[in-house]
């Protein structure tokens, strides 16, 4: 059988995204940085046509993923060109996750191709030594073996020293062209647009308490002293709230109630038909008077969700751009879904009611917004919970989209 002259790569993920997340973020947690697939693939197969002289066959891209289902990069990744996607399983250990099977996968996949004659030059981009004699049956079949690292952060080797032994060329990819593709994410500074003043705000949370609202709440606390019961706050966002004794400071909701009594209120307090809210873990929670109703109020329960907005037909359509054209960026995500959702609403109106909510997004658009992103494997392999600098360049990605088109309906004609 004739071998023929082309080449194939074979990708470890985890030793490629690990190393390069140390490089460029101090750390090999591949949730510290954002990778764009589309340039990376395209730089792996000019480099490899440009080292080996020959024309590229595939790429195989080795990765792990629990339960060895493909996470949303592994289907962005699977569609491209050229590119062939194999899955080992990704499980968890004392807190860690590690891959199984990928490397016995790279092995067989190696000897494989050598055997058949399938190529005639291999570059492995890997840094495991367990790879050995899969390289060394290739070399014994005649084919050239390029051995590809990533710069490491130390400035030593982050390869299997037997590896870079017995490769027949070898090639370190340095922080210049993995910075074309990959990049640290952010951990400081502030991701999201600063929040526009609200003086009625800041007008309720300077306003002292009515001397009926703190007397009754010096009453309750010494009642629960008395019953041997610590005093605690109302509401987790009023954890700051005045001690008995004192006259100013941010009122609690029950203080707030207090505020809304009958006849004429001086200006800095809202009037008697206001309706006090807050958010809560477990949504909006509207406070009518001095009774207490659950649920969000009418302004925010009417508007829409995505997926109430959204037809079979879109979805698909939503689905391919997502595999094909969205990065992941979480600042990204949140701009997309912010657009289909103004693009499919029934009236205008929807987008300047939702902006004067700003910065809370309602619960129920806000966990659509939350479980979108995880499909972006923006889930923290710790906990399976998002981090909390990708929630909120999500939010703001979110807001800065809705910003633009509140302001753009604002315009004047002709501007």
């Amino acid at each position: 059988m004739e071998r023929v002259d082309r080449c194939v790569v074979l990708v470890d993920a985890g030793y490629l995204l690990g190393a390069a997340a140390s490089l460029l973020a101090g750390e090999p947690a591949r949730s510290r940085i954002t990778v764009d697939h589309t340039a990376l693939i395209q730089g792996l197969r000019e480099l490899a046509e440009a080292d080996t002289e020959r024309p590229l066959l595939r790429i195989y891209w080795f990765d792990g993923a629990p339960d060895r289902v493909p996470q949303p990069e592994h289907r962005r990744l699977r569609v491209m060109p050229r590119v062939t996607v194999r899955l080992g399983a990704l499980t968890r250990s004392d807190g860690r996750w590690a891959q199984k099977g990928v490397d016995a996968a790279m092995h067989a996949e190696l000897t494989e191709l050598a055997r058949n004659r399938a190529c005639s030059d291999v570059v492995l981009v890997t840094g495991d030594g367990d790879l050995l004699p899969g390289l060394m049956s290739a070399k014994e079949h005649g084919v050239a073996v390029h051995l590809w690292a990533v710069q490491a952060a130390d400035g030593d080797y982050n390869q299997s020293e037997d590896l870079v032994a017995e490769a027949d060329e070898r090639r370190v990819l340095d922080r210049v062209w993995i910075t074309r593709a990959v990049r640290a994410k952010e951990l400081t500074g502030v991701c999201a647009p600063p929040p526009v003043p609200r003086p009625e705000i800041a007008a309720i949370l300077s306003a002292p308490l009515p001397e009926s609202a703190l007397a009754a709440s010096q009453a309750a606390a010494a009642d629960a002293v008395a019953n041997g019961v610590q005093p605690s706050t109302v509401d987790h966002d009023t954890a700051n709230a005045p001690t008995p004794g004192s006259s100013r400071g941010v009122p609690t909701p029950k203080d707030l109630a207090g505020l809304r009594t009958p006849g004429p209120h001086p200006p800095h307090q809202p009037p008697p038909s206001a309706t006090l809210r807050w958010s809560s873990d477990k949504g909006w929670v509207e406070r009518p008077g001095t009774g207490a109703t659950v649920g969000e109020p009418p302004e925010t329960a009417s508007l829409p969700t995505l997926a109430q907005l959204t037809s079979a037909e879109q979805r698909w359509a939503d689905r391919e751009e997502d595999i094909t054209t969205v990065g992941g960026d979480p600042f990204e995500v949140g701009q997309v879904f912010a657009r289909r959702w103004m693009e499919r609403l029934p009236e205008s109106g929807h987008v300047q009611k939702l902006s004067t909510m700003y910065p809370r997004i309602p619960h129920r658009i806000d966990g659509e917004l939350l479980r979108y992103a995880a499909r972006f494997g923006l889930l923290a392999h710790k906990d399976d919970q998002i981090d909390e600098h990708d929630r909120y360049a999500i939010r703001a990605g979110f807001w800065r989209e809705i910003d633009v088109r509140a302001a753009a309906e604002h315009a004047p004609a002709g501007e």
